[in-house]
């Protein structure tokens, strides 16, 4: 659209979906306006606006292409080297959307609605996704099941519950998509935990019934403590984050031998996304946890999904997901891995509809 600029008189500007052409753009239309002028032509103005509308937006056509695979919450705008085999899944990410649902606590991301997340899922090329209800809104899982419904059968949730829920709550939960339910219990710096670890046993008998899973975010050290709970649970345990395990000690911490125990009991699954609190070398190479992630991968492929974390929440630095993405194929180099990571695994877990 060209249109008065109202601090230029004279002057016009044009802009290309509600945002200001590039300065070179403006220059370019500007200079056309002014040869106009000079050689009397009697072109009409709604004529010419709208000609260097055409003209002026053909010549921004490949950078507002490029613009338009920027996401909030994400730095970059270059495309993954790693090409997203079809149906596949980002299994971790979270949906605030404070105008129609309030959450309960501060903390909440700005700009991280639906529409938001699918400007993510165009860039980095996923179909699926399993939204996961963030910590300021507790036990408030209205905005999860919302989101649900506004994507449609390619999305499924983990809410967050107490063991007061009736069972027709459940079952509303699991119409609307649901398939885990999550104990967020690590440190967090702006929100207190909705739930607590004695939570967790009754609630996993609760949910075992309707083929859900529990997911754990907490620190490696909390896994550890609490070691004889995940013998006793009987429902599926998803870890968030890799477990959490911290860095420089890393594969030497003890929370990696107890979950990879736990998998080989074939009852235990892993989220490979990559936190702050994984990793000290930081992008883009991200070594230190892409040796957890190696590690996980060899030992039970079978057993991993991954995830983005966006919009990453309480993130100091806002990362680049197709740099969090592409980890994945130094992670698991084979094709046919990855595409168990990114489309079996997450049918088999969350119940999506199994691809051809």
């Amino acid at each position: 659209m060209v249109a008065p600029d109202a601090d230029r008189g004279g002057s016009f500007r044009l802009y290309v979906l509600d945002r200001p052409a590039p300065t070179g753009v403006q220059a370019a239309l500007s200079s056309a306006l002014r040869f106009a002028t000079m050689n009397n032509s009697k072109i009409g103005r709604r004529t010419f606006l709208r000609g260097g509308s055409f003209a002026a937006l053909g010549a921004v056509a490949k950078l507002d292409a490029r613009a338009q695979l920027a996401a909030p919450n994400s730095s970059g705008t270059e495309l993954p080297k790693l090409k997203a085999p079809a149906l596949a899944c980002d299994c971790h990410h979270h949906i605030y959307d404070p105008a129609r649902f309030t959450p309960l606590q501060p903390g909440a991301v700005p700009n991280a609605r639906v529409a938001e997340y699918r400007l993510l899922q165009r860039r980095i090329g996923t179909t699926r996704n399993v939204v996961v209800t963030p910590r300021p809104y507790a036990t408030d899982n209205r905005v999860t099941l919302d989101a649900i419904a506004q994507i449609g059968s390619n999305a499924r949730g983990v809410a967050v519950i107490h063991p007061t829920i009736t069972n027709a709550e459940l079952e509303t939960l699991d119409r609307g998509g649901i398939r885990g339910i999550r104990f967020s219990l690590n440190a967090n710096p702006t929100t207190i935990a909705a739930t607590t670890a004695d939570m967790i046993e009754p609630l996993s008998k609760r949910v075992n019934g309707w083929g859900w899973h529990v997911q754990i975010a907490m620190d490696a050290e909390q896994i550890v403590a609490v070691e004889s709970l995940w013998n006793r649970i009987p429902s599926v345990i998803v870890f968030d984050h890799m477990g959490y395990i911290p860095q420089p000690i890393g594969l030497k911490h003890p929370a990696f031998a107890l979950i990879r125990r736990l998998i080989d009991k074939g009852r235990t699954w892993v989220k490979l996304s990559v936190i702050p609190a994984n990793t000290k070398d930081g992008p883009p190479t991200y070594a230190d946890v892409g040796k957890v992630g190696q590690a996980y991968v060899e030992a039970a492929p079978e057993r991993m999904v991954w995830g983005s974390n966006w919009p990453h929440p309480n993130e100091a630095k806002t990362p680049d997901d197709v740099i969090l993405f592409d980890l994945l194929a130094q992670w698991a180099p084979d094709e046919s891995t990855r595409h168990r990571i990114l489309v079996e695994n997450p049918e088999a877990l969350y119940g999506f509809v199994k691809s051809a």
